[in-house]
């Protein structure tokens, strides 16, 4: 385990709402399912640049080739709603997600998340039987070093670089955490 991951998970064990998010999800009993994006990415900024952002979504994530249907991430949405009401919840199957930016399919939920348009952002978590897993296809240094930059699906020479671009104009994340640097 590195630095890095063990400070986020110390970080992680220390919200407990967070923890709270994490357990729900595990009762669900999903296929290499996670926590991912901007709640673990916010959580992290908003630690280092004593601030406190609104959350905009819980991002959940999971594995199953044998269900790609929309309205099974819906009914899972809406089991978690019961489970831990007035939440923010965002279910998404990374089996199918591959189709929105024309990939080939892809092969786990790891996959999925290196995939990510940012590498700040390509961060997952998961509680199973009281422990925290992180999961960060590269690495966590520009997490905490507050380094935005495109992963490699989203660099300059790719069809999806002005995704990336756009998403960057878009989140104008430097308003809230002055710190980041955004590379392009």
């Amino acid at each position: 385990m590195t630095e890095y991951e063990e400070r986020l998970i110390n970080i992680l064990k220390e919200d407990s709402y967070i923890v709270s998010i994490l357990q729900t999800v595990e009762t669900l009993e999903l296929n290499d399912c996670w926590v991912a994006a901007g709640l673990i990415r916010n959580k992290v900024w908003d630690t280092l640049q004593n601030s406190h952002t609104k959350i905009n979504d819980i991002d959940v994530i999971y594995y199953d080739q044998t269900d790609l249907s929309k309205d099974t991430e819906k009914k899972l949405e809406a089991e978690l709603e019961k489970l831990m009401p007035g939440q923010p919840w965002s279910v998404k199957n990374q089996a199918r997600m591959h189709i929105k930016n024309t990939n080939p399919p892809y092969t786990s939920s790891s996959d999925g998340v290196a995939h990510f348009p940012e590498t700040p952002t390509a961060v997952a978590a998961q509680i199973r039987h009281q422990e925290i897993k992180i999961m960060a296809p590269y690495g966590l240094v520009d997490l905490f070093q507050g380094i935005v930059k495109p992963t490699p699906y989203y660099l300059k020479e790719t069809k999806l670089h002005s995704v990336y671009v756009k998403r960057m104009k878009n989140k104008n994340w430097k308003n809230t955490w002055k710190n980041l640097t955004i590379e392009y």
